[in-house]
């Protein structure tokens, strides 16, 4: 219980700020949530991972960097050799890292996704973010809340309901301070609860790699929907098919795994996604980019050190996955919600 509410503390200023904005209703509820999500009867290796957070040194922010590619924080003189030993592995026990990268002082977390990369891909496509509340679904730990910031975002919210994911927030933001910015133990499945269908409360929304993982697509995107406010817009980036031998319409259910992933319920075409999102009550959809997934956006690192998509794919012939579907291909999608 200690560890429960030392843990939830840490989110009450960002809690407390929300009281003074047109999300103040959800300050309350995200508490409760966080806190009864933030137990270690629910997670075996909670406790481990506190212990990481408080073997993070103190170390000044002098210097924090969010619009850049590598986030993080420098300060002036280079960290002692002993301590920034004990910062890389206060940070690898909480191992494995998939999204970045960050540079903290002199470590570089190299993470298994180049989400920088990701990153480019939208940040001239969307909406300007200065002045904006966002909200991250599926955020991992944060790094797209910290660009977030960096591109003049007011405040971002990021939920994810893996608790390592959290924590590796907790100790990120810990060295980087970024009061503007939470990531919570939730999952779109709180969104219900939270959201006014009438009139939102996000400018913008992003949700990057999620869709895929939802048994019911347009019931993800319709609470989505609701979050943001009338005309706000969403940022949608998941997995398509592109066969151009194939109907223009098309959606992959695999029978099995898909690139050694479990829980891969629908890939549609480009076409199909078009149609859930207009079905679900957006409008000026538009795609701003097709790519293919490689090896050197997504592989395996120091920080990462499980299999990653080099492990996926057919070994003699990379456009397939190793179960004989076609490899990953990305699609970045933008909308506005209707009035």
């Amino acid at each position: 219980m200690a560890s429960e509410q030392a843990l939830t503390q840490r989110f009450a200023p960002f809690f407390e700020a929300l009281r003074a904005t047109p999300l103040a209703a959800w300050s309350a509820p995200l508490a409760q949530l966080t806190g009864e999500r933030l137990q270690p009867a629910r997670h075996g290796d909670l406790l481990d991972w506190v212990e990481a957070l408080q073997r993070l040194p103190t170390l000044p922010a002098e210097r924090v960097i969010l619009d850049q590619p590598c986030v993080g924080v420098t300060s002036e003189r280079p960290l002692p050799a002993a301590v920034k030993t004990q910062l890389r592995q206060a940070l690898d026990a909480l191992h494995p890292w998939r999204k970045g990268p960050f540079c903290l002082h002199g470590v570089e977390v190299d993470a298994e996704w180049r989400s920088d990369w990701k990153w480019a891909r939208l940040a001239e496509a969307i909406a300007p973010l200065t002045g904006r509340r966002v909200l991250d679904v599926g955020c991992g730990n944060g790094y797209y809340g910290f660009r977030a910031l960096g591109a003049g975002a007011e405040r971002v919210l990021g939920i994810d309901p893996t608790a390592r994911f959290v924590l590796q927030f907790l100790a990120l933001n810990q060295l980087i301070g970024a009061e503007r910015l939470a990531v919570l133990p939730l999952a779109d499945d709180d969104l219900p609860s939270l959201c006014d269908a009438a009139a939102g409360g996000f400018d913008t929304l992003f949700s990057m790699g999620v869709l895929y993982h939802r048994r019911d697509p347009a019931q993800h995107l319709a609470r989505l929907r609701d979050c943001l406010r009338p005309g706000g817009e969403l940022v949608l980036e998941t997995l398509v098919i592109d066969r151009p031998e194939r109907s223009h319409h098309e959606t992959l259910i695999p029978a099995g795994r898909y690139a050694r992933m479990r829980n891969v319920h629908a890939i549609p075409s480009v076409a199909t996604l078009v149609d859930w999102i207009a079905a679900a009550g957006y409008r000026e959809i538009r795609l701003v980019d097709l790519s293919r997934t490689t090896t050197e956006e997504q592989r395996a690192t120091p920080w990462m050190r499980f299999q990653s998509l080099a492990d996926c794919l057919d070994p003699n012939d990379p456009s397939l996955t190793i179960e004989g579907h076609p490899a990953p291909v990305r699609a970045l999608l933008l909308a506005e919600r209707g009035y």
